[in-house]
C-alpha cells in the first residue's frame, strides 16, 4: 500500500476568547479551546463514495480505517493507493481490485449515528455479508486496566475542549513501561475507532491480537466496526445497546464497558 498525504495537517483546536457568568452575577473572560470541523470527500475508484466531517489530523489514518471497519476491504493489503490532496478536502484510492464495485446497487445517501455529519453517497463498494466471526484472544486484569488508567490520564485534545472522542488500540504482550497505546482523537467516535484502526493498521499491528478503547458509547455499528477489523476485545467507558450485545454475541467478540481503573462491566467474554 502507498500512502501519498500531501495535507500538512493543521491544529485540531483552536483558543477562542469566552465570556464565563456566574449565578451570583459575577463574569469574567476565559480563553476556551474549540474543536474545529474539516471536510473531506473520499473517491474510491474514481467514483465518489464518502464524506466526512472530522477532525484536521490523520486524514489518511481515517481513510484506511473506514475502509476496512465498512467491509470495503479486509485489509490494507487490497489499498494500492491512498492520497489526499494538499488541503486535505480530497482523497483518492486506488483498490487493487479494479472491479470491487458493484455499479447494480441502489444509489443511498445516509448518516450514520456520528453526530458530525458523515454521509455514505453509495453502497457499490460496501459487502452485503453480515460481520463474519472474530478469533478470541485471552486476555487479563492488568492489560485491561492498564489501558484504562491511560485513558483517564485524558487525551490531549480532550483535555483542553472536553469536545472530542478518542480510541485506544493496544496490542496483546505490549510492554507498557517503553511504549503507550495507539491514540486518536476527532469529533465523532466513529472516525477516532478509524483513524486508529488506520495507525494501527499502519505502524504494523496484528488488530487480531488487539484490543480496543473507545470513549463512545456501543451501538451495533460500533461493535461492527470492531468485529470487521477483527478486533477481539471492544472495551468502552460507556454502555451498549441490546442490540450490539447480541451482534458481539454471535461474532464471539468480547465486549466490556463502563471500564474505569477501578472497575469494569464484562457483558461477553469468549
Amino acid at each position: 500500500m502507498e500512502v501519498i498525504d500531501k495535507f500538512k495537517g493543521e491544529e485540531s483546536l483552536e483558543d477562542l476568547k469566552v465570556t464565563r457568568i456566574y449565578p451570583d452575577g459575577k463574569k469574567n473572560e476565559q480563553i476556551q479551546s474549540v474543536a474545529l470541523e474539516h471536510h473531506m470527500d473520499v473517491i474510491i475508484n474514481t467514483v465518489p463514495t464518502f464524506e466526512v466531517v472530522c477532525s484536521p489530523d490523520n486524514l489518511s489514518n481515517l481513510v484506511i480505517g473506514r475502509l476496512i471497519t465498512q467491509g470495503i476491504v479486509d485489509g490494507a493489503d487490497e489499498i494500492e493507493q491512498v492520497y489526499v490532496c494538499d488541503y486535505g478536502n480530497r482523497a483518492e484510492v486506488i483498490l487493487k481490485d479494479s472491479n470491487k464495485a458493484d455499479f447494480s446497487k441502489t444509489q443511498l445517501e445516509s448518516v450514520p449515528t456520528c453526530c458530525t455529519g458523515n454521509k455514505t453517497l453509495n453502497s457499490f463498494f460496501q459487502t452485503e455479508e453480515m460481520p463474519g466471526v472474530v478469533s478470541p484472544i485471552d486476555w487479563d486484569y492488568d492489560w485491561l486496566f492498564k489501558i484504562t488508567r491511560f485513558f483517564k490520564e485524558d487525551s490531549p485534545a480532550h483535555k483542553k475542549s472536553f469536545g472530542t472522542h478518542s480510541c485506544y488500540i493496544s496490542q496483546k504482550g505490549q510492554n507498557f513501561d517503553s511504549s503507550k497505546p495507539i491514540v486518536c482523537e476527532d469529533l465523532g467516535r466513529h472516525n477516532a475507532f478509524d483513524k486508529a484502526v488506520g495507525t494501527a493498521v499502519c505502524a504494523g499491528f496484528d488488530l487480531k491480537q488487539c484490543m480496543v478503547f473507545t470513549s463512545g458509547r456501543l451501538p451495533v455499528d460500533m461493535v461492527t466496526k470492531a468485529i470487521r477489523a477483527k478486533i477481539p476485545i471492544l472495551v468502552s467507558k460507556a454502555v451498549p445497546t441490546d442490540s450490539a450485545i447480541d451482534l458481539a454475541m454471535q461474532s464471539k467478540l468480547t465486549l466490556i464497558c463502563s471500564a474505569y481503573p477501578d472497575s469494569a462491566d464484562v457483558y461477553l467474554d469468549f
